[in-house]
This record gives C-alpha cells, structure tokens and sequence, in this order.
C-alpha cells in the first residue's frame, strides 16, 4: 500500500508480505484476534479515508497501521469522543462525594427548582442524554462567551426520561453543575488531577469560552495510542497501570443503558442489543430528528460480542473496547462512508 505505514514486528505473514505482530498464545485460538484479519479491516479502513487503526489485545499491541498522512505521533480529533472522557470524571466526582448520580441537578443549579420539568432532571439524565433538554449544537460556536449560562437556561422539550436527545447541551450542564459543586476549585484542574494526568494525557485541548469554560462535548486531539489508555482503563475496570482511577462499581454505571436508548449508557456507546439487534450507523441517526430516531433494538455490529463499549466521534472516530476478548481497537480517519460493522466483521474474521 502506497503511503502506508506499518508498525508491526515478530513474523512475517503470508498476507500481502506485510509485517505483524505475533499475538501471545495466552488466549485460545478461538478468542485472539488474527494479523491476517486485521490487515483486511485496515485496508477497508484505508479506503474509506482513515488514518490510524490500532488493535491491542491482552495488554499487547498486534496490529498497527497508518495512511493517508496518519502517523503513531499525529494526534487526530476525535470530536464526540471526548464525552467519554468527561464521562470517566463525572464517576469520579461521584467516588469524590459530591454528588449521587440520581440526585436532581437542581439540588445544585438551583434556577431549576421553579421548573415543574427541569426541577426532576437528575445527574445521571444529563449524563445518558436523556433529561430533555433539547441538544442544542450551537453551543459548539466558538462566539459564545459563556456556554454553561447558555446551557442551563435552554428549553425542555420532553419529559426527562423519556428520549434520548443527543448534543453538546447535557455535559455543558454538567460542567456548570460541577463548577457549583468544586466551590472554587478549577473544573479543568479537576478533570487533570483525577483523569488525564493519570491517563498521562496533557495538553489537551478544551475549547474554552472566554469565560474559561471547557466544551465537554468536544475538542480533544489524541494519538491512536493515547486514546487506547482509555480503553485500558475500561478492561482495568476504572484502573490504569495500577491506579484506581474509578471504582469498578461505578464504572459499570456507564455500561448500562437507558429506557430511552438501551445502546447508550453514561457517554458510551453500547452494542448489548447484538444478538437480536438491528444493525443501524449510529452517525446517521444521529442526524435525524430526535423525535424521529427509534433507539430499542439497535446495534453497531450483530457479530461482535455484546459487551462491546465503544466512544464515538463523529467522522467515523473509534474506539471499541470489548472486554470479554480483552480487546482494545481504535479507528480513527476522515469523513467517508464507513460501516462500523463491517470493519468489525473483518477484523473479528466473522466476514464471509
């Protein structure tokens, strides 16, 4: 492959006089995942215009790959990914004590409290998209000067609970519900101290308004490899080499999904629908009407396992962690048109 770079050592594969890593034989042969299928996920994932596929397994990395201008040390954006990473602070501001993910937001922004709707919003709603409250891209416009004034003056427009409205809104509310509650403190220094120091992730960018509030929906440019620690953490169950980071029974807390979207729990995506789910691109229907997307019964990939979690940004950015094959894959590339369950058949070998 002409402008391709293959960072893979150990053997050499039959498949095309590429290089791969050797996969250590502490797995069954029927759970590690092959080189050779690697290969074909990346040079689908090269078609479409992507820029760097990693694949770790058993805290091993075995297959590496980088095109179209990618390389092991170009960061890349990886846009609603970053929700996750809030998503890991909001569960240790929980572990921290200061707050339950069930108490109501307006406990804390308590503006709310008149609100007949917005006064039975809880943390974990805001967090599961589910709270109402319309989603809101302006918020993304680098012209405000105050996004979390902004947010939590925005129209409810379903009962909370009850739909799933996905946009930059909810964690914008949470970032301010987390100011209240830090009473002084930084909430970026917060979010440095007890998640992307640990992850040894630094300058980070936060897309701040003019009034130093950070854009959790959005904005962190991230290595393939600096993205997979996140992944690591989640097979850690919320440890990171060693350092407990979030406890594992809160962190489970993120892998369960809603009444509203079964496939979405606390800022991850989740494919516990597979084995009878339909198969949907999660991209497109986010770009439908929320009133108009259906969420029961959907998946990303019917023949990957059902415990796959997976952080999503926009332009097909990936990151799939599957626990039950200890399976950390990251995909991240240009706008095209990718199939997620495609790319996992391939690299699963579960294509015919």
């Amino acid at each position: 492959m002409r402008g391709s770079s293959w960072l893979c050592f150990a053997r050499r594969s039959g498949y095309s006089g590429f290089l791969f890593v050797a996969l250590a034989a502490s797995t069954s042969a029927a759970a590690e995942i092959q080189p050779a299928d690697c290969a074909r996920a990346a040079k689908y994932s090269e078609s479409k215009r992507g820029v760097s596929m990693l694949v770790m397994q058993n805290g091993r990395t075995i297959f590496e790959h980088y095109a179209n201008g990618g390389s092991a040390r170009g960061r890349w954006p990886i846009f609603s990914g970053t929700k996750s990473f809030w998503g890991i602070a909001a569960l240790a501001a929980a572990r921290d004590g200061l707050f339950k993910l069930d108490d109501p937001v307006s406990d804390t922004i308590t503006e709310w409290k008149s609100d007949p709707r917005k006064s039975q919003i809880t943390i974990r709603e805001l967090l599961s998209q589910t709270d109402g409250i319309e989603g809101a891209s302006r918020l993304q416009r680098a012209s405000i000067r105050d996004r979390n004034a902004m947010a939590i003056r925005l129209s409810i427009v379903a009962e909370p609970g009850s739909a799933f409205i996905y946009g930059p809104s909810h964690l914008q509310i949470f970032s301010e519900l987390l100011r209240r509650k830090l009473r002084g403190r930084d909430v970026i220094g917060y979010f440095e101290g007890r998640v992307s120091n640990r992850l040894g992730l630094g300058r980070l960018n936060y897309k701040k308004d003019a009034r130093g509030n950070p854009l959790p929906a959005t904005g962190f440019e991230l290595t393939a490899r600096e993205w997979a620690r996140l992944g690591e953490l989640v097979l850690g169950q919320g440890s990171y080499h060693g350092r407990q980071i979030v406890p594992a029974a809160i962190l489970r807390e993120a892998f369960a999904g809603s009444q509203a979207n079964p496939s979405y729990g606390l800022t991850f995506w989740l494919n516990e629908q597979a084995s009878n789910g339909r198969e949907t691109d999660m991209e497109r229907m986010l770009d439908l009407p929320w009133q108009s997307a259906q969420w029961s019964n959907v998946c990303i990939c019917r023949d990957a396992p059902a415990d796959m979690v997976v952080a999503l940004g926009s332009g097909n950015q990936r990151l799939f962690v599957i626990p039950s094959l200890e399976a950390i894959i990251v995909r991240q590339g240009s706008s095209a048109k990718f199939s997620d369950a495609h790319f996992l058949r391939l690299l699963l070998g579960r294509s015919q």
